[in-house]
C-alpha cells in the first residue's frame, strides 16, 4: 500500500480524497459480501450464524481498530508494532498526514475495512461448530495482536518494509494472516461432528455466485485504492483486479471440465476469490499481462489443494487456508519475479534483473505465515481454557442458527409461532 503519486504533500487534494471515500465504501461492502458468500456455502441451518460472524465485525472489530488496533498498525512505534500515540484517535483529524493528500480520519477509515474483512475471514475456517460470543472475542483480540503487527510490517514503517517486501494490497496482514490463522483455528477448534462420514453439501449455490461478484466489486477498491490517489497507480491496481480474476476463473472453469466434465457453479465462485486474492499484494507492482498470467498460475495451488483437502482430518470447512493463505503467498513471492518498475516507478523483479527482490519477497512468506497461525493457535488454547469455544453435539445438530441467535433462516410454513399455555 503506497501512493505512488502523491499531490502536494501537506494539501488535501478534492480527487484523491474522492476516490478514497468511494474506495472505503467498496470495501465496506466486501464484508456483507463475504457474509452472502460464506452463507451459500453452508447448511441451510447454519445460514444466518455464518452471515452473523462477518457482519458482527463491522460492529466489534471497526470498534476496536478505532480505539486502538490504527495505533499499533500506523503509529511510529518500533519495527514490530505501531505506538498508542494515536489510540482514541488522538492526532486523527481532517487534516492530511503520512505524506498524503488525503485527511488522515478517511485514512483511518479506510483502514478500518480491511480489518474488519480479514477478521471475518477466518470464520470460514469455523462455521457450523464455533460458539459465537467466543468468536467475537476472538476477533477483537486477534485484530490487535496478529492484524495489527502485521499491517505496521509492511505499511507502519516496520521492518518488512524496511527490508526492501513490497505487498500492495495485503498479502501478508489481510491475506496470508487469514488463512494460516484460519489453519490454526480449524485445528484448535476441531472438525464437524461425522465430519469424513457425511457429505456437507452448501445449500445455495446463487448466494455464492452474488456474494463472489459483490467481493470482486468491492475489491476494485480494496486493490485500486491502496494507491491511496487517483492516479496512475490506483489505474494500474484497479485494471489488474479485473484481469487476474478473469484469469483464474478461466483455468479454473478448464480444470474442472478436465477433471469431472462439468463447470461448477462453487468453482466458479472459489476461483474469482482466488484470483482477486492473488493479486492483491502484486496488483499495483506488475503489468496487465503479467496479471493475466499469475490470476492463471494462480489457480493451480489453490484448485488441487482443496481437491485435496478433504480426504485429511483438517475440516477447514470454507478453505480458506487454500484460497488465501496459498494464494496470498503465491501472490507476495510473483512480485519478486515479475515487478516492473516500468510499470510501478519503485522496483524490478528477478525476471527483469533485479533478483534481490525475490530474497525480500521470500522473507515475507517464511514469516507471515509463522506469526499469523502460532499466535492464532496461542490464542484460541489460552480462551480454550476460559470458555468452550464450540458448541455441545446437540446444538451443532440442532444447527447455530437456533442454538445461537434464536432464529432460522428459513422458517417453516407462515412463520406463526404456537404458544402453549397452561392453567
Amino acid at each position: 500500500m503506497t501512493a505512488l503519486i502523491a499531490a502536494a504533500p501537506g494539501k488535501i487534494d478534492s480527487g484523491d480524497t474522492a476516490w478514497m471515500l468511494v474506495s472505503t465504501a467498496l470495501v465496506m461492502l466486501m464484508t456483507p459480501g463475504l457474509g452472502l458468500f460464506y452463507a451459500g456455502l453452508v447448511r441451510s441451518k447454519n445460514t444466518l450464524n455464518t452471515f452473523m460472524m462477518s457482519v458482527s465485525a463491522l460492529g466489534v472489530v471497526t470498534v476496536t481498530w478505532a480505539l486502538v488496533g490504527y495505533s499499533l498498525a500506523f503509529d511510529k512505534g518500533n519495527g514490530f508494532i505501531g505506538g498508542l500515540h494515536n489510540v482514541f484517535l488522538n492526532h486523527v483529524g481532517l487534516g492530511p498526514g503520512r505524506g498524503l493528500a488525503i485527511p488522515m480520519l478517511l485514512f483511518m477509515a479506510y483502514q478500518a475495512t480491511f480489518c474488519i474483512i480479514t477478521a471475518a475471514l477466518i470464520s470460514g475456517a469455523v462455521v457450523e461448530r464455533m460458539r459465537f460470543g467466543p468468536f467475537l472475542v476472538f476477533m477483537v483480540v486477534w485484530s490487535c495482536v496478529v492484524y495489527a503487527p502485521m499491517a505496521h510490517w509492511v505499511w507502519g514503517g516496520g521492518w518488512l518494509a524496511s527490508r526492501g517486501t513490497l505487498d500492495w494490497a495485503g498479502g501478508v496482514p489481510v491475506e496470508m494472516a487469514s488463512g494460516f490463522s484460519a489453519f490454526a483455528a480449524a485445528l484448535v477448534v476441531g472438525a464437524r461432528k461425522d465430519y469424513g462420514r457425511r457429505a456437507f453439501l452448501p445449500h445455495n449455490s446463487v448466494y455464492v455466485l452474488v456474494g463472489a461478484g459483490l467481493l470482486w466489486f468491492g475489491w476494485f477498491g480494496f486493490n485500486g485504492g491502496s494507491a491511496l490517489n487517483a492516479g496512475s497507480g490506483a489505474v494500474l491496481s484497479f485494471t489488474n483486479t479485473l484481469l487476474a480474476p478473469a484469469a483464474t476463473l478461466s483455468m479454473w472453469l478448464l480444470l474442472d471440465f478436465l477433471r469431472g466434465g462439468k463447470a461448477t457453479a462453487i468453482g466458479a465462485a472459489t476461483a474469482i476469490v482466488v484470483g482477486a486474492v492473488v493479486i492483491t499484494p502484486a496488483a499495483g507492482y506488475i503489468s496487465p499481462m503479467s496479471a493475466l498470467l499469475l490470476g492463471a498460475l494462480g489457480a493451480l495451488p489453490s484448485y488441487f489443494f482443496i481437491v485435496w483437502r478433504p480426504r485429511t482430518s483438517l475440516d477447514e470447512t470454507l478453505d480458506v487456508l487454500a484460497a488465501h493463505g496459498l494464494s496470498g503467498f503465491t501472490g507476495i513471492l510473483f512480485i519478486g519475479l515479475f515487478a516492473q518498475a516500468g510499470w510501478n516507478g519503485i522496483t524490478n523483479g528477478l525476471f527483469f534483473g533485479h533478483a534481490a527482490q525475490l530474497a525480500h519477497q521470500a522473507l515475507a512468506v517464511i514469516a507471515a505465515p509463522a506469526y499469523a497461525f502460532g499466535c492464532t493457535y496461542v490464542l484460541l488454547r489460552v480462551m480454550a481454557l476460559v470458555t468452550p469455544l464450540r458448541v455441545n453435539d446437540r446444538d451443532e445438530g440442532l444447527g447455530l442458527d437456533v442454538s445461537q441467535h434464536g432464529e432460522e433462516a428459513y422458517v417453516q410454513g407462515d412463520g406463526a409461532i404456537l404458544i402453549h399455555q397452561e392453567g
